[in-house]
């Protein structure tokens, strides 16, 4: 994954090999990851891929086994300390304390990242998140969308470089995850750098590029055109009478790899478009149904590679238990 032949800045994040080891189990294996100034990255994985390990090792919260290459120009490896100053890191959980208000929460923050003056630094992330009217609201009465607001404000109150984003819209209503992706454009637009790790196919095209990662191995990346194209899948629509007996009749064809239903159609999948034309085509004839060509879609590709990772055993051989 290369940064845009625009730009002459090195990577924010550029890694190479990196391997992280628990016990006789690889969690991550051979990991290489570039990503530019400004850019936002989406990070895509099954449960248990290795996504929260790979991103740990990255803001320096865990040692790599094996690789290196530099975060901020600091030395993955070397600099993990200097590395953890200058990046913001939210978890799918809210780990901030819930006894405490919106502002003390951020104050507490302030005092460990040693930012003076402390309230100035507080007023401006209550002003600058919208949170200034609710300051004195205690974070455990929040809805979940503020207490993701909230989360965001205390990550990037130090100013970082880079934003490391771990599920961070996990439970959170569509409203407040649009808002959430709109502040994180704007923050991106300043020139700050995110990885965001998620399982929303709509939020993974909101990304500039996309990284793929399947119980430990990057399996593909680039944009969600260019991940989408490489994939080498082809789609059909399909329509009918009893939609349930014609996938069923459907699911047993050559060339078939996935059949599901949206609303009143079938999504029909698979890696050989001819053979795959070849066999609606005659299903459409003998049945009535009608078969037109679709767009592959994010979700189809990602069905794939869950689906590719699942038949090499991979989450039996990454052992990760969900990190």
């Amino acid at each position: 994954m290369s940064a845009s032949p625009a730009t002459t800045e090195p990577n924010v994040i550029d890694v190479t090999g990196l391997t992280k080891r628990f016990g006789d189990k690889t969690v991550v294996d051979d990991v290489s990851l570039d990503v530019a100034r400004g850019e936002i990255v989406g990070f895509l994985g099954p449960n248990g891929s290795g996504k929260t390990t790979t991103i740990r090792m990255i803001c320096g919260l865990l040692t790599p086994d094996a690789g290196s290459g530099t975060v901020l120009g600091l030395d993955v490896v070397e600099d993990s300390l200097m590395i953890k100053r200058e990046v913001g890191y939210m978890t799918q959980r809210f780990s901030l304390y819930e006894d405490l208000t919106i502002a003390e929460n951020l104050d507490f923050v302030a005092r460990l990242y040693r930012l003076k003056p402390r309230g100035e630094f507080v007023r401006k992330t209550l002003d600058d998140l919208g949170l200034y009217s609710r300051r004195n609201q205690l974070a455990g009465t929040l809805s979940g969308g503020w207490k993701q607001r909230l989360a965001l404000a205390a990550c990037i109150m130090h100013k970082p470089k880079l934003l490391l984003l771990d599920e961070p819209t996990a439970g959170v209503d569509p409203k407040a995850r649009r808002d959430f992706w709109d502040e994180i454009h704007l923050l991106a637009a300043d020139g700050l750098t995110v990885l965001v790790s998620t399982h929303y196919m709509d939020e993974a095209e909101r990304c500039h590029r996309i990284a793929y990662i399947s119980y430990g191995h990057l399996i593909a990346r680039g944009t969600v055109e260019e991940v989408v194209r490489d994939s080498g899948l082809a789609t059909f629509f399909v329509r009918g009478a009893n939609l349930a007996a014609i996938g069923k009749a459907i699911a047993g064809l050559d060339g078939v790899e996935q059949v599901a239903p949206f609303g009143q159609t079938l999504h029909v999948v698979g890696s050989d478009a001819a053979l795959l034309a070849r066999s609606l085509d005659a299903f459409a004839a003998e049945s009535g149904a009608a078969v037109t060509r679709g767009e592959t879609s994010l979700e189809d590709v990602f069905i794939k590679f869950m689906s590719r990772g699942e038949d090499t055993g991979g989450s039996a051989r990454s052992g990760e238990d969900g990190r």
